[in-house]
């Protein structure tokens, strides 16, 4: 937002430079920068006042003006813009002027007629960044005028970057309430005398429901002057605020909202018919807004309607039908508070940004409905004219009243400073908060009803620590008594484990939680996602269920920088809901593609393949890695047959395996990567390595080749050989497969190497075949093995 220096000291004007006055505010809380109104000076240009007009002799689009420019004398001005005519103010550029942009104003002769200066438009004064013709000024400017002195340019404006919670400053009005609180400066209001009401003419307004509009107030004012103009002084101060003049009601509209802070609106009132009604959108209603955008409401999406539909988009843009044009003589002025929470999101989802939405999502004093219509009022009889009519007011006559404690000893705490009893009450009455003293140290406050900012004890003890002055509040060492603590040795901490898979060549990244809803339903379909009330964007609005909605943008992203070689990783969390509660589970995810290992000499190049990633999965388990297990199983986003669920006993620990093919054809994806998504909670716990002692007798090998159906996977074959029940089998390992010749169709030879040992003796031959025997007819037994001949 942009404001006007000399706008803002009509209302309140501390003595300080503005440079002083904008250093206050940004250590109270707001951000801003100081920009000049002009970075050119104007001098040598003039009011003129164009006498006289006759078309030049030589060319029909030139005529040649006689203009008053103050000097007691007539200048004979040859011009070309289609505005120029007799009686007209404009800025007249004198001979020896040289305008913003280094343009030096000589005597010249067009087309063999003198010209002894120039007339401008607002673009040669660097005041437009486009202009159809001279910059006509008001018809009372006295001519020889300086015209920076009559639009008065010497002034500086502030650009304030405001913070979300901070809506009460998005006006001159709020603005200065914070410097008067800041400076102990009084603030002075514009004279409002009171309207005479002339007609009798009003319409009904209902309002649906009070929670979405508290309060509407809206007035008819007609037989406007159609020939009316917007005032040089007004048309400055919204030029100044990145405001363009439009109309005379409707600049009036943007003046109040930068002046009050409350987005007004005007209907021209011969165009509607019935009452007004705000009421939430049924499905498939349709508005065209003031841009000539046809808006397809969304479900219970908050309008203004009549009798005829809908009129507007509440709190974001009128409609075009009931527009104000320059044939305007009855309007309708409009002047609401809308709940935050109504409107917020609106303007996003329809691609729509106005001021009025940007107030309107930040909060509007429900307070201010009728004195800014009253200011609207004044504004428009004094450009306009026109004949007033009652205000018609709906919803709560008194906005709602806001009452908190505010405990001393708390404020004491929390900034770690003595601040006097009275002198927290100083500085609150500033902001005009009341306070009442209870019994003890603490008082209850009674908050503005444009603080709609202020709800909690810690809100009303960083006002007091902002207007007492951050840099009086002393830095010390912060006293608390912290009892020493440790994660019990069995439990690892994220930390640790993210620095292991990085020491493993991944990276770590770390993406948003809002995803982009068509791929997270291609990755995670069986899990709804929770949509966004308010996304900050189309593409991101809905919670993620799974790491890999965001590391698979990633990897592409990385990819299009000519990254081949990706191996990234995220812990995060992902969210779900459960009997209508959010429940946020943490995970682990990774994602590899394309080499499996760097460009080298010592090996030959292939892709990175399912056993590559849950090789890197076996390190992160670390000691407890034999308690996991990696079962062949389908997922929806996973290639069939590439694919696990990692168990850990009975319990699902996640998930690893190559994007499903579908889905690397429907996402255009340039390869399948593979990854893998784990539950931190289920893997976070690894258990204490224990020592034992090496044992002082030999160890015996026997070697069993089995036979068994090809999908008996490795898992199955040594669990079978450890529930076999030998309690001095020490080691059991698979070390070759064969595959071929000698064997049936659908079978496979599994070589096993068993290792027997026991601490307190020699094992005899005769219990080491016992051994194996038992070994042998379990996996018969279990998995329908024999061994091969």
């Amino acid at each position: 937002m942009k404001l006007s220096e000399n706008w803002l000291r009509e209302w309140v004007n501390p003595a300080a430079t503005i440079e002083q006055v904008a250093e206050r505010l940004v250590m109270g809380g707001l951000e801003l920068e100081i920009e000049p109104a002009m970075t050119e000076t104007i001098e040598g240009v003039v009011v003129g006042h164009i006498v006289k007009a006759e078309r030049h002799p030589q060319a029909d689009r030139l005529q040649v003006c006689e203009v008053d420019a103050g000097e007691g004398r007539l200048l004979q001005i040859v011009c070309g813009a289609p505005n120029a005519r007799v009686g007209i103010k404009v800025p007249c550029a004198l001979v020896g002027a040289v305008l913003p942009g280094g343009l030096a104003i000589t005597e010249a002769k067009l087309r063999g007629v003198d010209s002894f200066g120039m007339l401008c438009s607002a673009k040669e004064l660097a005041l437009s960044d486009k202009s159809e013709g001279l910059l006509e000024l008001d018809a009372d400017a006295r001519p020889g005028t300086p015209i920076a002195e009559h639009l008065q340019l010497a002034d500086k404006i502030l650009n304030l970057e405001i913070t979300p919670n901070r809506g009460d400053c998005l006006s001159v009005l709020g603005l200065a309430r914070d410097i008067s609180a800041l400076y102990g400066a009084p603030v002075k209001r514009p004279n409002l005398p009171q309207t005479v009401v002339e007609g009798h003419q009003q319409l009904k307004v209902e309002l649906e429901n009070l929670d979405d509009c508290p309060s509407y107030a809206g007035r008819v004012i007609s037989r406007l002057n159609t020939k009316a103009r917007t005032p040089d002084w007004m048309r400055e101060r919204l030029r100044r605020s990145g405001i363009r003049s439009i109309h005379p009601v409707v600049d009036i509209t943007n003046y109040v909202m930068l002046e009050l802070g409350q987005p007004m609106h005007a209907f021209d009132a011969d165009k509607l018919s019935g009452a007004i009604r705000v009421r939430r959108a049924q499905r498939g209603e349709e508005i065209r807004l003031l841009n000539e955008q046809l808006v397809e409401c969304r479900d219970r999406e908050l309008l203004i309607c009549d009798d005829s539909g809908p009129i507007a988009l509440a709190g974001v843009m009128g409609g075009q039908s009931t527009s104000v044009h320059g044939g305007t003589t009855r309007i309708f002025f409009e002047s609401a508070c809308f709940a935050p929470a109504a409107v917020a999101g609106t303007g996003r989802r329809h691609k729509l940004f106005s001021d009025a939405s940007f107030r309107y999502e930040r909060g509007v004093d429900p307070g201010l409905q009728r004195q800014a219509l009253e200011r609207a009022t004044q504004l428009v009889l004094q450009i306009c004219g026109g004949e007033t009519h009652p205000v018609t007011h709906a919803g709560r006559s008194q906005p709602e009243t806001v009452s908190i404690r505010l405990r001393r000893s708390r404020l004491v705490q929390v900034l770690g400073h003595e601040v006097g009893a009275k002198d927290i009450e100083t500085l609150l009455g500033r902001l005009n908060i009341m306070l009442r003293a209870e019994v003890g140290d603490a008082w209850i406050a009674r908050v503005p009803s444009y603080r709609y900012d202020l709800r909690i004890e810690a809100d009303l003890i960083e006002e007091v620590g902002r207007l007492y002055g951050y840099d009086r509040i002393p830095a010390r060492p912060y006293a608390a008594q912290l009892a020493p603590s440790r994660p019990p040795e069995a439990q690892r901490t994220l930390q640790r484990v993210k620095e292991q898979i990085a020491a493993r060549g991944w990276q770590e990244v770390v993406t948003l939680a809002f995803v982009e809803p068509s791929l997270q339903q291609a990755l995670n379909p069986d899990v709804a996602a929770i949509a966004l009330d308010n996304p900050i964007a189309d593409n991101l609005s809905v919670m993620r269920t799974t790491l890999w909605a965001g590391l698979i943008p990633a990897w592409l992203y990385n990819r299009a920088r000519q990254q081949d070689r990706v191996r990234l990783f995220e812990a995060g969390v992902c969210f779900t809901q459960r009997d209508g509660e959010i429940v946020e589970t943490a995970r682990l995810a990774g994602l590899a593609a394309g080499r499996a290992l760097p460009e080298q000499w010592a090996s030959a190049a292939r892709p990175v393949d399912f056993y590559d990633v849950k090789a890197e999965v076996l390190a992160l388990f670390g000691n407890a890695a034999a308690e996991y297990r990696f079962e062949a199983a389908s997922h929806p986003a996973l290639h069939p047959g590439r694919a696990a669920c990692i168990r850990r006993g009975e319990q699902i620990c996640g998930w690893i395996g190559e994007l499903h093919p579908q889905l690397v054809q429907n996402l255009d994806l340039p390869e399948a990567p593979l990854v893998y998504e784990l539950d931190w909670e289920a893997i976070r716990n690894v258990g204490v390595p224990r020592a034992a002692p090496l044992s002082e007798f030999p160890s015996s090998r026997r070697d069993l080749a089995i036979v068994v159906p090809e999908d008996v996977a490795a898992d199955r074959i040594l669990a079978s050989v450890r529930g076999a029940g030998v309690t001095f089998l020490t080691q059991a390992t698979i070390f070759d497969i064969y595959r071929g010749k000698g064997l049936a169709d659908g079978d496979k030879s599994v070589a096993l190497g068993l290792l027997f040992n026991d601490a307190s003796r020699t094992l005899t031959l005769q219990e080491i075949d016992t051994a194996s025997a038992t070994i042998t007819q379990a996996l018969a037994r279990d998995l329908g093995a024999t061994i091969r001949q």
